[in-house]
């Protein structure tokens, strides 16, 4: 299986033959993994991998549930899912965007940021589907009570846990890939900001038992940034077409506000108002002071890269240029 055709041969496992391999020793890789569940001896090693651990049975009203709760095996599953990933990303670049941008016939310049926009609006356009199905199925949007009510929130179900290792395993996966897609030494810096950043944030919910919080928190970070990436694609199209940038400027203003209030509402009122106000880590509770302080102050005061260093040089909207320095990718 090969993704890209070569007319060039390069010494096997040189610096060469790994960037332009890599997605095919991935694949081999997978692919083992999924051999090894034909055969009795290997297939639970190789469960180990594919499929969420820590599973137990929760007693309900009518009968038992599965849940999941986080340990370190893993490790080994987010390890798997981040060489799928690496596989879907090079389908997504070989077969969609690299015959995009041949036909827009784009600078060096435009066509690494092309690369990376195009490959952000399919990431974040099926992470905001599967988000938004999870928390409507999951009921945590009907009752927003639940977003604090009976933490920590150590049991899982699996279609949360499932979605929180995939979200890991892609961001681990953009670490690597700064290498294999040659990004451009000055384009490094701002990738690995948003990179690290949302890996914090994600990892920190998941390990804190603030799940339920942390799905809300990035359906509506993910919707805005489909939106800018969108915009960046539109704009790389037709340099005249700015529009989207317009309505993403204002979806922007009106998500950072349902954020802030939301994260303000859960650790500052809601948590702070349970009664089990301890630090323990055994049974999953992390509601302090410290912790809640902590973790609202993190969410409200880090952000990305300011989406004004993405915008178009000549861009020019309804909203002023220093606004939109001021509106910075905050989550």
């Amino acid at each position: 299986m090969a993704f890209r055709r070569r007319t060039k041969s390069y010494p096997l496992f040189s610096q060469e033959f790994v960037i332009h391999n890599h997605a095919d020793i991935g694949f081999c890789l997978v692919l083992c993994v999924l051999i090894g569940l034909m055969f009795e001896v290997t297939a639970k090693t190789a469960f180990l991998f594919i499929l969420p651990q820590y599973n137990v049975s929760v007693p309900t009203a009518d009968n038992e549930t599965v849940h999941y709760h986080y340990g370190p095996k893993d490790l080994v599953t987010i390890l798997f899912y981040i060489f799928v990933t690496i596989i879907l990303h090079a389908v997504v670049q070989e077969y969609i965007l690299d015959k995009i941008s041949k036909r827009l016939h784009l600078s060096k310049v435009k066509h690494s940021k092309f690369n990376e926009s195009g490959q952000l609006v399919v990431f974040h356009l099926s992470s905001v589907i599967w988000c938004f199905y999870v928390v409507v199925t999951e009921g945590y949007l009907t009752n927003p009570r639940s977003l604090w009510e009976d933490y920590p929130h150590v049991y899982l179900p699996f279609q949360v846990k499932f979605f929180y290792l995939c979200q890991l395993a892609y961001w681990l996966h953009a670490l690597p890939e700064l290498y294999f897609q040659k990004v451009r030494k000055e384009e490094i810096p701002r990738q690995l900001q948003y990179i690290c950043l949302y890996l914090v944030h994600i990892a920190g919910a998941y390990l804190l038992n603030l799940s339920r919080l942390g799905l809300i928190l990035l359906l509506l970070q993910y919707s805005t940034e489909f939106l800018f990436h969108m915009a960046r694609l539109f704009y790389f199209a037709d340099e005249n077409n700015e529009k989207l940038f317009s309505a993403w400027a204002a979806v922007f203003g009106v998500t950072r506000l349902f954020i802030l209030t939301l994260a303000v509402l859960a650790i500052g009122f809601g948590l702070a108002r349970m009664e089990n106000q301890a630090f323990d880590p055994e049974k999953g509770n992390f509601n302090t002071l410290l912790c809640s302080c902590g973790t609202g102050g993190n969410t409200g005061m880090s952000r990305a890269p300011s989406a004004e260093c993405q915008l178009p040089p000549d861009y020019q909207s309804g909203l002023s240029r220093g606004n939109l320095v001021t509106m910075k990718m905050e989550w």
